[in-house]
C-alpha cells in the first residue's frame, strides 16, 4: 500500500493519521503503542519493541547460568 500521508500540527509537535488498513496490518488498535525505528533513507513502524525477543533470550541464558546466585539474592 502506497498512500500519501499529510503531516498535521498536534500541539507543539507534528503527526500523521494512519489509515485503518495500516493499523490492521500492524495488528494494533487506537491507544496502543508503536515503536519507530530510524533506518537509512526512512523509518519503520513496528508493533512492540523490535529487539525484545533477542533481549529476552539473553536474559533467559544469564538467568539459567546464574540460577544459584539469583536464588540467593531473592532471599
Amino acid at each position: 500500500m502506497n498512500a500519501p500521508l499529510k503531516v498535521t500540527k498536534i500541539g507543539n509537535s507534528a503527526g500523521v493519521i494512519l489509515p485503518k488498513e495500516v493499523l490492521a496490518h500492524l495488528g494494533i488498535k487506537v491507544g496502543e503503542e508503536l515503536t519507530l525505528v530510524l533506518k537509512p533513507g526512512g523509518i519503520e513502524l513496528v508493533s512492540g519493541e523490535p529487539d525484545f525477543e533477542e533481549q529476552m533470550a539473553v536474559a533467559r541464558k544469564v538467568m539459567a547460568e546464574r540460577k544459584r546466585a539469583l536464588r540467593e539474592l531473592a532471599k
